[in-house]
């Protein structure tokens, strides 16, 4: 395993999830539903690389520290992080502004 390509990929990946979910409270924003939906869902798939890189890199670790713990791992930890609980709330404003408006 390439350590700084896994950490990148898990970077990109995370930035990936996090945009797609504020696209989605946008396009929400202006009532574009089957837009927001698919947004949400492209989130969605991004979340889903980088939760599987992060498997992966657990797994590696087994636990015994074999996985360097570096700055680049943390900050990748923790945009994937805020990715996965902006997903989770973009998902939510989304079905509340089409509640409200659809």
């Amino acid at each position: 395993m390439d350590f700084e390509q896994t950490m990148m990929t898990l970077l990109i990946s995370a930035g990936e999830a996090r945009s797609h979910a504020m696209g989605a409270i946008q396009f929400a924003r202006k009532r574009e539903w089957l837009q927001a939906e698919q947004a949400l869902a492209a989130s969605l798939e991004a979340s889903k690389e980088a939760h599987k890189i992060q498997t992966e890199l657990i797994g590696a670790d087994e636990g015994c520290g074999k996985v360097p713990v570096t700055l680049i791992l943390v900050h990748a930890q923790d945009h994937l992080m805020t990715a996965m609980l902006c997903r989770d709330l973009a998902e939510e404003i989304v079905l509340l502004r089409k509640e409200l408006f659809g």
